[in-house]
């Protein structure tokens, strides 16, 4: 599918995203962000903090792979929680951006709390996907060595970018 673009006219290809991105803001329907986390949860909490922190226009949902994770991203301000994998299913059917560590797109990482199940929800999803890189079992080439809050920091930048 291909649009005009209003502003310079010149023909640009829609893909799910951009129809969907265009259609809500014409509609002046929120983006729903879903953050996912595990383990002890800081990660996801500190991007809770960060998305709130900058008033950006959205739904805000979190799911936690553990009790512990989903009361930490609590405690960082969201107010929309879940714990477990159906949420995980559920929630990434329709989001529009998903946020979290690398491994939630990979079976069995995190010690475990990503089943095969939570990472084909996530990587199959039509969301806009901003994974912060953890390189402690995963290494990606290229990648700066950076700490984990400004790794963050740069998720959300992209973020607000996209809204």
């Amino acid at each position: 599918m291909f649009s005009s673009c209003s502003i310079c006219n010149q023909q640009q290809e829609l893909t799910a995203m951009t129809a969907c991105t265009v259609l809500k803001a014409w509609y002046n329907v929120r983006m729903k962000i879903v953050v996912i986390d595990g383990q002890g949860g800081k990660i996801g909490r500190i991007i809770v903090e960060q998305i709130l922190s900058e008033a950006l226009p959205c739904e805000l949902f979190v799911v936690g792979t553990n009790a512990v994770a989903t009361e930490q991203m609590l405690k960082g301000g969201a107010t929309n929680a879940a714990t477990g994998e159906n949420p995980v299913v559920v929630l990434s059917r329709d989001a529009d951006f998903i946020i979290g560590p690398i491994g939630i797109v990979l079976a069995d990482s995190m010690l475990g709390e990503i089943t095969p199940v939570i990472a084909h929800a996530v990587s199959a999803s039509h969301a806009h996907k901003i994974l912060i890189p953890i390189n402690k079992c995963v290494t990606i080439s290229g990648v700066q060595d950076l700490p984990m809050k400004e790794y963050i920091k740069l998720a959300v930048d992209k973020l607000k970018e996209s809204l």
